[in-house]
């Protein structure tokens, strides 16, 4: 069966950047979907024109209710590259749908900068906040940015401040390939330039004399974190992780999430990553939410309530962490629902919950691991070991 469903990139130059199969299917097309700039580019062409419908789900369904028809989307750049496309294709069975690439902003802003596009972080804030950029500010790293509006690489110039990076060097390139391309150049700490609202961003980033280095591998300093004392530490947050194995797209329950550490750390070691943290106190729940939007994942869902009753409802994880206060019932619900594959990993520090690790060792098998970390700190004029509180932890795969 042909497909009836056309998702076409179209370039700042128009029809003129079409492919002969692109810019064919574009001209059988009974009906075109696109925004304004889209269907102005395309203007002549005998079809019923609708607008780009929102939310998202409006569009599949608007989608939907023309099977049947020959229709062809409008995005721009490469629909399937942090566009359009991707939602598409979850959609639709693949006989139905057909993509016609252009080249994305990705790849002539790449171009423009010289950059190897291998070399380089490409990353999104269209419709999301900016700080989703801060896990992958580092000395020397290359970022090319897909922005909201003109408003975006101020706020982009001012995390990069906030964190020691203002000689970062910021080039706004704006309708790339058309005829009025603009290129708007400057740094993070004297930025004032004004910009159109369609753009990318690209960041070389920069360090200034005192930068603030954090790595997007397990364990952040402690002070990083907001907190009122009560947290996973950074050496034991560090193996907690390791065991909870952080992938891409994959979901977490941080369960009594306190100031959010592990949550936080689990997003920003992985591309795409989702946490979940349950915490009862709003003090903590409002620390967790600072601390995410501090540290690049402002994408953290917290919600109210305690374990297994505040679990209910809630998405499948793939990995779930359980800080404190672990009891049968508990496990057996968090157990029920982790996904196949899934790691379980719960820390103790008192006999009761310790006691409790111990059984389900005995019963479920996995890792049980006794974890003491001791630092270096002053005794009068000299140093000696100052041990930490001593975690059993368990560790187990589904």
């Amino acid at each position: 069966m042909a497909p009836w469903l056309h998702v076409i990139g179209i370039g700042a130059n128009g029809t003129e950047s079409l492919s002969p199969a692109a810019r064919g299917a574009l001209e059988a097309a009974e009906v075109i979907v696109g925004g304004k700039r889209h269907h102005t580019m395309t203007d002549g062409m005998n079809a019923t024109r609708i607008a780009w419908p929102s939310p998202f789900d409006a569009l599949i369904q608007t989608l939907t209710s023309l099977r049947g028809k020959r229709v062809a989307v409008l995005a721009t750049g490469d629909p399937l590259w942090h566009s359009v496309g991707s939602g598409l294709a979850r959609a639709f069975a693949p006989d139905e749908i057909a993509f016609h690439p252009q080249l994305s902003a990705f790849q002539l802003a790449a171009c423009r900068m010289g950059w190897p596009l291998a070399e380089v972080e490409t990353l999104t804030v269209h419709g999301r906040p900016a700080e989703g950029i801060v896990p992958f500010i580092a000395p020397g790293a290359r970022l090319l940015i897909l922005t909201s509006d003109g408003g975006t690489p101020a706020s982009i110039a001012r995390l990069l401040n906030d964190r020691g990076y203002g000689p970062s060097r910021l080039t706004v390139l704006a309708n790339m390939d058309g005829q009025d391309e603009i290129r708007t150049e400057g740094t993070a700490e004297t930025w004032r330039q004004p910009v159109p609202d369609f753009n990318t961003l690209a960041v070389e980033v920069i360090a200034g004399p005192d930068p603030l280095l954090l790595a997007r591998t397990p364990g952040l300093p402690d002070a990083a974190f907001a907190s009122d004392g009560t947290m996973t530490k950074r050496d034991v947050r560090a193996m907690s992780l390791a065991r909870l194995m952080p992938m891409r797209g994959a979901l977490l329950w941080d369960i009594g999430c306190g100031s959010g550490s592990i949550a936080i750390e689990w997003m920003r070691a992985a591309r795409d990553a989702r946490a979940i943290g349950i915490e009862p106190r709003p003090d903590r729940r409002a620390l967790a939410s600072a601390n995410a939007a501090a540290l690049g994942t402002p994408g953290l869902d917290l919600v109210a309530g305690r374990a297994p009753e505040a679990l209910h409802g809630l998405p499948a994880p793939d990995a779930a962490f359980i800080g404190g206060g672990l009891t049968d019932t508990t496990y057996e619900y968090v157990w029920s629902k982790l996904k196949p594959n899934g790691r379980l990993v719960a820390n103790a520090v008192t006999l009761e919950t310790e006691a409790v690790l111990l059984s389900l060792h005995g019963r479920f098998g996995g890792d049980l691991t006794r974890i003491a970390v001791s630092h270096a700190s002053p005794v009068g004029s000299r140093h000696g070991w100052k041990p930490l509180m001593a975690v059993t932890q368990w560790s187990v795969v589904k």
